[in-house]
């Protein structure tokens, strides 16, 4: 990697040894498993411990937490900044000091010429709290645009939109995993959990020990669907009408808990009537799933005592995702699995701030503590925090993939934090292109990324192990990251990147480099919201393992609370280029004791009443349509995408290790043997699958595992195997959430 002159690669500097490892987190999904960090005596870096005590994974961790150091090596990461040079057209090293005014100035420019919305912001489901709530502020604030929003779109909005339709409030689990054990039956809708996030399978493994019952929706027979003592396999794209054909035999079986409906919902009759069209055998016929099985998993899931039904981004990565969470929802509301212990819908996160990332502020249409940006009391309230008009702040601006759509037309210049989509949007090559097309883009991120390797100015950053801040785990639990060792020289902050930009464009204050000093004005503006963290603290967070939002500040306004104190925190040293950096290993703690009657944190929600104005859930009436883009004669087959266990994501850290190369060395194209035999396809052979948006290349892999009309390509790769350049953009019109999870394709025998 290129370094900034003066600036010689190094590994990162380690703290002293100590009595005992740092305790720390992952940088990788939503778990956000606990995890310790000790200098080691190989390489001079850290090495993974485990941490046996934290209560999400006991210690558990997969290949990628225990080799996610090897992203820290100066060998594969930035370690100074990169302009392109007018000359050569080339990223060549530069100093901060150029680097930022030339970020500044383009943004600058560009607002200058073209007004401010021709000015994005892209950000990411992996940037800690601090920095999405300091990026979304930096965006309305300091750019005045109303164009931000951030890929964590692309994961979990359908999930969050039908939420927030049903019960007032998003997120993503109302309980925490410990529950998943303890219930009777689990209806896992389109998760491989045994792959994406492997230490929680031991809640599932738990459930069927105790004598609980497991039934996966998903079209290939995964690692986690032969844990399953029912597998349905739906075709793609209909799992809104599977679920509507299993509330319509709840009710033609007289399993409705008229009781609850009663007392604490809304809009049964709307929702009945609509589920009553879908009758098994149609709903066989649309979904392929036999009207035993429909009656097997209704069988399950009622006679079971208590029951969840959990969804992953299989339901909701589709046009028509809210509806379909929504009916599973309805589900649940219509049997009483909701708003009671052990019982209830929730949503498995993808990401690794996958939901504190869609609460504060990053997102197009929201402010911090999960406030909507055009609601005036919520602008008059963050406004005060901010100290500007609330009538200066820009309205909502576009999706992920629409403000993706308008670079090069109607915004001009873009600063982009945290993301590769080059590698992660849909319909990718037009993306890219979209991407050549900006007049200015800056990219922050610790690696050069497909996505930064086009970049006019590349900023590098610290990792996870080097910066302390906090993460809201698919529980809603608020866990503390905390640095470990010190970055490379010639590295920063997200947050000393947001500073020097803000300094440089006229804001001299109101952008900290403190982590702690963040997150205390994010809890002041959070304060009074649904996802309020006003009553939460670092200190809080070390004692207790974490602590579940809502948390609200039982001090009273205008009182710190409890365990705060002054905003240089403790172990504090200050870096030459002005960023606050706690010593490596030293707790971010304030010296003042937990107050006794400091709210408890909500582990559970729902319990009393639902989050909506008259304290019930709401059912939505939906109705099966069908997918964006249907198989027909041109392109007769099924293309859906997904994980593999060894990489994450776009592959722009997980793609530098080897260990995890060599379990996972590049995508492929699973089929079925009765396609592969039509095509004459065999073993490794290079299949290109084709859609109206273009074509990707890969080997094959033949497999009984998926469905004979459906084939399957992991998204973790660019180049000829890119996933996403065949994916469909049709957006769901709620969500605004793409169609990754179905289109359709052609599959054909490619050249070597």
């Amino acid at each position: 990697m290129q370094h900034a002159p003066g600036d010689a690669p190094s590994a990162p500097a380690v703290a002293p040894p100590a009595s005992a490892p740092v305790d720390t987190h992952c940088p990788y999904c939503a778990l956000q498993c606990g995890m310790g960090l000790r200098p080691s005596a190989v390489d001079g870096g850290v090495e993974v411990v485990e941490r046996t005590a934290f209560p999400v994974n006991r210690g558990a961790l997969c290949g990628k937490g225990r080799t996610a150091p090897a992203v820290l090596s100066s060998r594969v990461r930035l370690t100074g900044p990169l302009v392109r040079r007018p000359g050569t057209g080339r990223l060549e090293p530069a100093t901060w000091e150029e680097a930022l005014d030339r970020v500044a100035e383009g943004l600058a420019a560009t607002g200058r010429a073209h007004g401010r919305d021709a000015v994005g912001v892209f950000g990411g489901g992996g940037l800690t709290n601090e920095k999405a709530y300091a990026l979304g502020k930096f965006a309305r604030v300091v750019l005045g645009t109303s164009q931000i929003d951030y890929n964590g779109r692309f994961c979990m909005s359908s999930a969050a939109a039908a939420h927030q339709r049903a019960f007032g409030l998003d997120r993503g689990l109302p309980f925490p995993l410990a529950d998943v054990s303890r219930t009777g039956c689990v209806i896992l809708v389109g998760s491989n959990l045994a792959e994406t996030m492997p230490p929680a399978l031991r809640y599932l493994t738990e459930l069927r020990e105790a004598g609980g019952r497991l039934v996966v929706v998903d079209p290939r027979r995964t690692r986690t669907a032969e844990q399953a003592d029912l597998h349905l396999a739906p075709r793609p794209g209909t799992d809104l009408a599977l679920a509507l054909g299993l509330l319509h035999l709840v009710v033609a079986e007289g399993r409705v808990d008229e009781e609850f409906i009663a007392r604490r919902t809304a809009g049964w009759e709307e929702a009945r009537a609509a589920a009553m069209a879908h009758w098994p055998e149609l709903v066989e016929r649309i979904t392929g799933v036999p009207v035993p099985e429909l009656r097997r998993a209704v069988g399950m899931f009622c006679d079971a005592e208590n029951a969840m039904v959990l969804t992953a981004r299989g339901p909701e990565q589709q046009s028509k995702g809210t509806d379909t969470v929504g009916a599973w929802i309805n589900l649940c509301l219509a049997t009483g699995r909701a708003g009671r212990p052990l019982s209830g819908y929730g949503c498995l996160t993808g990401q690794g701030n996958g939901q504190g990332g869609r609460e504060h502020g990053q997102k197009a249409d929201q402010l911090p503590g999960y406030r909507k940006l055009a609601d005036p009391d919520a602008r008059a309230h963050v406004a005060a925090v901010w100290g500007v008009d609330p009538d200066a702040l820009p309205g909502p601006g576009r999706s992920a993939y629409e403000l993706l759509d308008a670079l090069g037309g109607e915004v001009r210049g873009l600063l982009l934090m945290g993301s590769n989509p080059l590698v992660s949007a849909p319909r990718a090559a037009h993306i890219e292109s979209r991407l050549r097309s900006l007049d200015f883009l800056a990219v922050a991120d610790v690696v050069l990324s497909e996505t930064a390797a086009l970049a006019d100015v590349v900023l590098p950053v610290a990792q996870w192990a080097e910066e302390t801040g906090t993460t809201t785990n698919l529980e809603g639990r608020v866990i503390l990251r905390r640095a470990a060792i010190s970055p490379p020289p010639g590295v920063r902050t997200d947050l000393a990147v947001l500073n020097g930009l803000a300094t440089r464009l006229g804001w001299e204050k109101g952008f900290p480099t403190d982590p702690e000093e963040v997150f205390d004005e994010l809890r002041r503006a959070s304060a009074g919201g649904p996802a309020d963290y006003s009553g939460i603290t670092y200190r809080r967070i070390v004692e207790e393992d974490g602590v579940f939002w809502p948390c609200p500040d039982t001090a009273g306004p205008g009182t710190a609370g409890p365990g705060t104190a002054d905003a240089a925190g403790v172990g504090a040293d200050r870096a030459p280029d002005g960023a606050h950096r706690p010593r490596p290993g030293t707790p971010v703690t304030r010296p003042r004791p937990v107050d006794s009657a400091a709210h408890p944190g909500t582990p559970r929600l729902f319990l009393d009443r639902f989050a909506t104005a008259d304290g019930r859930a709401r059912f939505v009436a939906v109705s099966h349509r069908p997918a964006g883009e249907e198989p027909d004669a041109e392109y007769p087959v099924l293309l859906t995408t997904g994980r593999v266990l060894a990489q994450y994501q776009s592959g722009a850290q997980t793609r530098r290790v080897a260990e995890l190369n060599e379990a996972a060395p590049g995508p492929f194209v699973q089929l079925h043997p009765l396609l592969a035999e039509r095509l004459g396809a065999v073993e490794g052979a290079p299949l290109a699958v084709v859609s109206r948006r273009g074509r990707s290349v890969a080997p094959a892999r033949i497999s009984r595992d998926i469905r004979p009309d459906t084939v399957f390509m992991p998204f973790h790769w660019a180049g000829p195997g890119r996933a996403n350049t065949v994916t469909n953009p049709a957006l769901d019109p709620v969500s605004r959430m793409p169609e990754f999870k179905v289109c359709a394709v052609r599959v054909e025998l490619a050249e070597d």
